[in-house]
């Protein structure tokens, strides 16, 4: 398993890293997955359900951003960190996760007001 706690970028094993890049990847995921599932509850007039359900993808969010938070540390800004296709991939579910995750908080709070 790989410690998040002692990263260290030189002595990771490729499978480990992979390993913790694919967490990024599926926190990330599940994160927008929740979201648009909240979403989906707010439009039927469901916002308590749509409430826990945004609750849920902020967990998945946070674990996620834990990730990305101890890799950027580890790195140190030294480019220790060996850049890979799936890590830039990782990033990229990280970040429309986020953004998504704003952007369906927006649209329940609008379908609330609506109703």
């Amino acid at each position: 398993m790989f410690d998040l706690d002692n990263i260290a970028a030189e002595e990771a094993v490729e499978n480990d890293l992979e390993e913790v890049v694919m967490g990024l990847i599926i926190n990330s995921g599940q994160a927008r997955s929740l979201a648009y599932a909240a979403l989906k509850q707010a439009k039927q007039g469901d916002f308590a359900a749509a409430k826990r359900m945004m609750d849920q993808s902020r967990t998945a969010l946070n674990e996620a951003h834990l990730v990305q938070t101890k890799l950027i540390e580890s790195d140190q800004g030294e480019g220790k960190m060996k850049v890979s296709l799936v890590l830039v991939h990782a990033q990229d579910h990280l970040m429309t996760s986020m953004l998504a995750r704003e952007l369906v908080a927006e649209l329940i709070e609008l379908h609330e007001k609506m109703q």
